[in-house]
């Protein structure tokens, strides 16, 4: 979505699509900045094609986004959803990024997701868990519209994303602002304080949305994401 000179890089989360992001997107954009929605790779397409691709896969499509914007904008901001979010501040340490969003960073999964009954990767090859049908309202179609299987061999991709993003963590340096519902029951919401006590960013700020779940931009707590990183990209 062409707007001004500065350019927003929405990033989002694993087995989700690029329409998850898209409301932020459009609000953003009335807003003057230009939008890019990148679909990281295997994503928005089918399990068995989820299932080929690695978080290197994954990060290449989020370099290719930034690439684009690079050639229209002078400035880039970035704003990544859970797996995005780390997809986002990996970006940041090898990329002129000016502002960073991170939304619902899963550096510590919830006991409720049973990451401990992980089978060996050796032994995942193939191998699927059944998703929950999602139905949010008001919402673009294409946001119900998930996965309706997980490959296990993409859970260790995941996983191996989360220690690798930890381990870089003091190398980000990037404006930043942290938002996580109080009610995540996917990523605990100590991710965002690890995050923060983590990173060497000057420039920090971490808000709790009282109540919100990890899809804090798509159900009711949407307008006050929407509104602070607004605010937070709006910044001299």
């Amino acid at each position: 979505m062409r707007g001004g000179s500065t350019g927003i890089l929405l990033v989002h989360g694993f087995t989700g699509s690029p329409a998850e992001l898209l409301l932020l997107g459009e609000f953003l954009n009335r807003a003057g900045f230009t939008v890019l929605g990148v679909r990281l790779a295997g994503h928005a397409t089918n399990e068995m094609n989820l299932q080929l691709t690695t978080r290197a896969d994954w990060f290449r499509s989020v370099l290719d986004g930034y690439a684009l914007l690079r050639g229209v904008c002078d400035k880039i901001f970035v704003i990544g959803h859970s797996m995005g979010a780390l997809l986002s501040l990996k970006l940041s340490t090898l990329k002129k990024v000016d502002r960073l969003v991170t939304i619902s960073p899963p550096i510590f999964l919830d006991e409720s997701q049973h990451a401990e009954l992980l089978p060996p990767r050796e032994k995942c090859d193939g191998l699927f868990v059944k998703k929950s049908h999602r139905k949010l309202p008001n919402v673009p179609s294409a946001v119900n519209q998930t996965y309706r299987q997980m490959p296990l061999l993409s859970v260790h991709e995941l996983v191996a994303l989360i220690e690798e993003v930890k381990k870089i963590l003091p190398q980000v340096k990037v404006p930043l602002l942290i938002l996580h519902g109080t009610e995540d029951h996917t990523a605990k919401i100590s991710s965002a304080e690890f995050v923060l006590n983590s990173v060497a960013s000057s420039v920090k700020k971490f808000l709790a949305v009282e109540g919100g779940g990890h899809l804090i931009p798509l159900t009711e707590f949407r307008e006050q994401v929407f509104e602070e990183a607004l605010e937070f990209c709006s910044r001299d």
